[in-house]
This record gives structure tokens, C-alpha cells and sequence, in this order.
């Protein structure tokens, strides 16, 4: 791809800022002025959209950095600047997020258009796109993490937009808990970077470029600043970086809230699943990839391929189709983290943008199934769940397009050839293969297992298909009913984004050789090493195929035409992988009944000992005060009293004595001189 424009810098950031503020003007806008809500979300993304491909045509090829930045905190000696970095990495990223959330904005416009706030939905989803797109341009670390935490609270909003449902407010509370976990992680990894180099910006920490200087650092002697860094500072700020990857991007042990993320409506569903929310962690680590040392990096790839593995076994037996989907989007980003970890970054990223359209397309077309679902729900008033695949089947000729753009999708996550999916997934196998093979020994267990999963996910994603759309409508015979309410594809609204991301679906769009990986123009931009081919660039593609096609044969034998019985039900591997790993048992047994039991034993500790000291204390505070009052009131006041009576009565019987009457003084006088001799004679 050539240069097409010609642009300068001022024109560089005014794109820039554009592509970000837009949408936050759009976010006011739809709270400002309801009746136009839809109508200011689609214009801001649409900005967006047309500033970022600009962008891209102009600085996609010039291999120029462009870093523009001006002092934002300074203060005893702390000084963070802030600014826009704008390379390959950013405008790739701008321009695949507006793209493919201007296709979600226009197929809500059908798919919320009978919800009464879908005003507050709009609003939600530009303020989600602007903290996406600023978190992306952002040249600095402390940015990032600004952004980064918003694009987590955008997120909770739109997963808990149906706040009224249980599950919806469960689930957003759930992955903004999630997600706060591994941030605490990033905030440590900040930290550690900004104690050792005073600076948090990106441009001087990972050189020009980032992912291109990623690749050259760590294949020539190329001196980076890391290189003062002691090795066990940089293992663990690599992990705690990692540790926040880890929540965004929903890989293992913090993957648990994507799944229940799909309470949100499935327009939400298909944005944070293809190029946004869950995206932001891998566009993370391609950032920040020239900090990980070995260490880290078999870290990244380990965890990758665990989850990769995991959750795709996890998705054989869900019959939630968005869950399937859900639990694909968990091992489709474990195969990014195993690209990274496997010093192939150029991989991840070209699999994170093809992923984001076949994975964008699955998510609208199982919206529009849903919702044509929902609608026989309602019209009939029948009790069933609308994303149970057991209540579909047969509705390949009822909504052929809906089909066709489903197979298409379906085919690309397969990575069977002629599909995007098929160029990118490949590059990451073949990195693992050589990866694997230079290390041998152990490291064997990546390649076995990247394949393994790559087979599994051939079979559960035409599960999905043969389920739904072959075979009978099963929904009639399930209730006892005659349903004669139409099922028919979607309107225009609908339509047009589906299809222009099924065609977004296929190889011809990123390589002029369809079967030739490693010639996709978004991988050449990117990767900086190309040795010689080995033996697995040849034999890998074809055993990885071939045994996909024949457990896609597979699949269509068992749920389309019902000849074949897997035979797994009611087994405890079934039970196993339909229960999710039990890992929500797990957590629910070891985190939240044990806080639960804590919060109790607390409460309890708090009522009976901390508050039975202080209330006993206050009853014996009490006594003592009344018995205080008798003693002031009987005691000290009847002493004062009685000395006052005393004197009074002294007082009377004085003034009695001094009557004038000389009679009176000889009695006393007489009284006194017996009193003085009686006293005489005593002592």
C-alpha cells in the first residue's frame, strides 16, 4: 500500500483530537438533547471515522513516529507530560475502532429502536468509543491508565444497561470488580517504571515505533533504557502490566466476567468483543513489549495457551449462543497473548484485527437470530430462553442472509483458507511451531496444544452453526405449540453492517495470496524478522485444515443430520467443560462465601463484643451517674442542707437569747456556769 496523502503535523493532531472528541461531543449531545441522540452518535462516530482513515492514509507508510506532547503535571519534581503518539500501531488501531463501531451504532439504530432509553444507550456507547480511541492515542503510561479505567466504567454501564434484570446488575459489578484487580496490578507496574526512570512517557521509554522498535531491540544490541533496570524490577513490572491485560483481555484466572458480560445488549456485546474493551490489553502489551524479559514473555505464553485451550473446550458444550461466542472471543485472545509471548507481536496484532471483524459479524448475526427469537417470545407470550440454540434449528431458509454472513464469520474464526481469520490465525501457529522447535524439550507442549485448540474451535463454532440453522424449527415441538409467526432476515439497518463485515470476513482484503500468511500487508508493516521458512510453514496449514474440515464433518453428522452421537452427555468431562472448569464454584466458594463468612463473623464480632463492651459500658456508665445523683442529691446535698438548718437554727435560738430581758440573761448565764462545773468534774 502506497502513500496516498500527504499531510502535516498540524493536520496530524487536529485528525487526531477529532477522532477522539467526537464522540465525547456526541456523548454530550445525546444527554443533552435526547430526540437527537441517535442521530449525534452516529454523526461523532462517523467523524471519527473519516479523520482516522485520513490519518491512515497519511502516515501508514511513512515509517515516522509523531509525538506531540506538552507539560500537563509538574511539581517537586514530579512532572508528567501529556500528548498524542501517533505511529503504525495508533492509526491501525483508530481506524479499526471507528470502523467497527460506526457499524454497531448504525445496527442498533434496529436492534434498540423499541427500548425507551435508548437515548441513554447512545450516550454510553460514544462515551465507551471516545475513552477507546484516547487510550489508544495516549503517549503516556499515566494517560493509558486515565483511559484505560474509563474504558472499564463505559463498559459497566453498557453491561448493566438493563440494570432492572438480576443478571445485568450482577454481571457489571462482576467485571468491574474483575477489572479492578488486574489494575492494581498496572498501577504497580506504573509505579516501579516511573521509580526507576522518572518518566512514564512511551516515546522515551520504548523508542520510536514501539511494536517496530519492539522487534529490533530485542534482535540487535540496540541499548534500551531497560538495560539499567535490575532484572527482577523488570519481571515484575512486566507481570503487574501483564496482571492488567489479564482482567481487560478476560484471560485465565480473571476471565470469568466476559461470559456473564452478555447479559448487555448484543450490540454492546459484539463492540466489547471485537475491537475495544477486551482488545485494549493485547493493544497494551504491543505497546509496552520492548519491558518484558524472557521470563515474562513465556509467562504471557503460557497463560495464553492455557486459556486459549480452556475456554475453548469450555464453548463445546454451552448451549447459550452467545456464551459460545462469548467463551471463543476468551480463546481467540489467548492465541494474541500466546503471539506476543512468543516474541511474534506483529502476529497478535494482524489476528486482533481480523478477529474484530468475524468476531463483530457473529455477535450482530446471533443478535439478529435473538431478536427475531425475542420477537416470538413476545408476540406469542411464550416462556423460553431467546439464546438457547436447543430452541432454534432450521433457520437457514428462513433467514438466508443471516446465514450465509454467520458461515462466513464462522469459517474466518475456523481459519479455514480464503477467510482473514485463516491469514492470522496461521501466522500465530507458525510462530508458535518455530517458537516450539528452537526451544524443543518441554516447549513442545504449545505447539501440541495451540493445535489442539485450534481443531476444538473448528467444532464448537459449526455446533453453533449446524444447531441453528439446520434441521427442524425444535421451538413448536419443545412448547407443544404452533407458532406461525414469521422468521424472516432483518431490515437494511441490520443488513448493511452485517454485510459489509462478512466481506471484511475474507483473505482478498488483507493478502493478494490468499494461502500466503506471512504476505498479509498488515503483518509485513509490522513484522521485523523473516527467516527462513521452515518445514512448518508447509506441513502445519494442511494437518491443521484438513483435520478441521473432517471435525466440522464431524459435527454436521451429529447435530445437523443427528446420525452420529457424541456420546459425552452426562459424563464428568461433559459436566466439566458445560460447568465452565467450575471456576465460578470456585470463586464463589473461595472468594465470595469465605468474604461472605468473614463479613458475617465480623458483623457478629462487632455486635455482640464491640457493641456489648460499649453497651455494657454505657450501663455502667448509667449507674454509676445515678448513683452519683442520690449521692450528690442525698448525701452532699443534704449535708450542705443540713448545716444550712443548723445555723439557721442556731441563728433563731441566738437571736432569742438577745430579748433585752436581764431574767433571761441570768437563766443562761446560770446554765453556762452548771455546764462549765459538770465538765470540770468529768475531765
Amino acid at each position: 500500500m502506497g502513500d496516498f496523502l500527504n499531510i502535516s503535523e498540524q493536520q496530524i493532531v487536529f485528525l487526531v483530537l477529532a477522532t477522539i472528541l467526537a464522540p465525547l461531543a456526541a456523548f454530550v449531545f445525546s444527554f443533552s438533547f435526547r430526540k437527537i441522540a441517535i442521530l449525534s452518535s452516529v454523526i461523532g462516530i462517523s467523524i471519527s471515522l473519516i479523520a482516522s482513515l485520513i490519518l491512515f492514509l497519511g502516515v501508514w507508510n511513512t515509517g515516522i513516529t509523531h509525538h506531540f506532547t506538552q507539560q500537563w503535571i509538574n511539581f517537586s519534581g514530579f512532572r508528567i507530560d501529556a500528548g498524542l503518539l501517533v505511529n503504525k500501531l495508533t492509526v491501525i488501531m483508530l481506524l479499526l475502532v471507528s470502523f467497527i463501531a460506526l457499524l454497531v451504532n448504525i445496527y442498533s439504530v434496529e436492534y434498540m429502536r423499541y427500548d425507551k432509553d435508548k437515548p441513554k444507550y447512545f450516550a454510553y456507547l460514544s462515551l465507551f468509543c471516545f475513552a477507546m480511541l484516547a487510550l489508544v492515542s495516549a503517549d503516556n503510561l499515566f494517560l493509558i491508565y486515565a483511559f484505560w479505567e474509563l474504558v472499564g466504567f463505559a463498559s459497566y454501564l453498557l453491561i448493566g444497561f438493563w440494570f432492572t434484570r438480576e443478571t445485568a446488575a450482577q454481571a457489571n459489578k462482576k467485571a468491574f470488580i474483575m477489572n479492578r484487580i488486574g489494575d492494581v496490578g498496572f498501577l504497580v507496574g506504573i509505579l516501579i517504571v516511573y521509580s526507576q526512570f522518572r518518566t512514564l512517557d512511551i516515546n522515551t521509554l520504548f523508542g520510536e515505533g514501539n511494536l517496530i522498535a519492539s522487534s529490533f531491540i530485542h534482535q540487535s544490541s540496540w541499548v534500551t533504557p531497560f538495560a539499567s533496570m535490575p532484572d527482577y524490577w523488570s519481571t515484575i513490572a512486566g507481570l503487574c502490566f501483564f496482571a492488567g491485560a489479564i482482567a481487560k483481555s478476560a484471560q485465565f484466572p480473571l476471565h470469568t466476567w466476559l461470559p456473564d458480560a452478555m447479559e448487555g445488549p448484543t450490540a454492546v456485546s459484539s463492540l466489547i468483543h471485537a475491537a475495544t474493551m477486551v482488545a485494549a490489553g493485547v493493544f497494551l502489551l504491543i505497546r509496552i513489549e520492548p519491558l518484558f524479559n524472557q521470563t515474562v514473555l513465556v509467562t504471557i505464553a503460557a497463560i495464553g495457551l492455557f486459556t486459549a485451550f480452556m475456554a475453548a473446550t469450555i464453548a463445546l458444550t454451552q448451549n447459550d449462543i452467545k456464551r459460545v461466542l462469548a467463551f471463543s472471543t476468551i480463546s481467540q485472545l489467548g492465541f494474541m497473548m500466546l503471539g506476543i509471548g512468543v516474541g511474534d507481536s506483529a502476529a497478535a496484532l494482524f489476528h486482533l484485527v481480523t478477529h474484530a471483524f468475524f468476531k463483530c459479524l457473529l455477535f450482530l448475526s446471533a443478535g439478529i437470530v435473538i431478536h427475531e427469537m425475542q420477537h416470538i417470545k413476545e408476540k406469542l407470550t411464550l416462556d423460553f430462553d431467546a439464546q438457547d440454540m436447543n430452541n432454534m434449528g432450521g433457520l437457514r431458509k428462513k433467514m438466508p442472509l443471516t446465514f450465509i454472513v454467520f458461515l462466513l464469520a464462522a469459517l474466518a474464526l475456523a481459519g479455514l483458507p480464503l477467510t482473514s481469520g485463516y491469514l492470522s490465525k496461521d501466522t500465530i501457529l507458525l510462530s508458535v511451531f518455530d517458537w516450539g522447535n528452537a526451544k524443543g524439550g518441554i516447549y513442545w507442549i504449545f505447539p501440541l496444544f495451540i493445535s489442539i485448540t485450534s481443531w476444538l474451535t473448528s467444532f464448537y463454532i459449526f455446533r453453533v452453526i449446524f444447531k441453528v440453522f439446520y434441521g427442524e424449527f425444535r421451538l413448536p415441538k419443545l412448547l407443544n405449540t404452533a407458532i406461525q409467526v414469521p422468521i424472516h432476515d432483518p431490515s437494511n439497518w441490520m443488513k448493511i453492517p452485517v454485510t459489509i463485515l462478512a466481506v471484511f470476513s475474507l483473505s482478498f482484503f488483507f493478502a493478494i495470496n490468499p494461502l500466503n500468511p506471512e504476505e498479509a500487508w498488515i503483518y509485513k508493516a509490522f513484522a521485523n524478522h523473516h527467516g527462513q521458512e521452515s518445514i512448518f510453514h508447509v506441513l502445519v496449514p494442511v494437518y491443521i485444515n484438513i483435520l478441521s474440515i473432517i471435525l466440522i464433518y464431524l459435527a454436521y453428522r451429529a447435530y445437523a443430520q443427528g446420525k452420529l452421537k457424541i456420546g459425552m452427555e452426562g459424563t464428568w468431562l461433559y459436566r466439566f467443560s458445560y460447568n465452565q472448569w467450575y471456576f465460578n464454584q470456585f470463586y464463589q466458594v473461595t472468594f465470595v462465601e469465605l468474604t461472605m463468612m468473614k463479613a458475617r463473623f465480623w458483623y457478629w464480632f462487632d455486635k455482640t463484643l464491640v457493641d456489648g463492651f460499649v453497651n455494657q459500658l454505657g450501663r455502667l456508665t448509667l449507674t454509676l451517674s445515678l448513683i452519683a445523683d442520690w449521692v450528690d442529691r442525698n448525701i452532699v446535698d443534704g449535708l450542705v442542707n443540713f448545716s444550712a438548718l443548723i445555723v439557721e437554727r442556731l441563728g433563731i435560738w441566738f437571736r432569742a437569747v438577745h430579748n433585752g430581758k436581764i431574767q433571761h440573761y441570768v437563766v443562761w448565764m446560770l446554765l453556762v456556769f452548771i455546764t462549765f462545773f459538770i465538765f470540770q468534774m468529768i475531765f
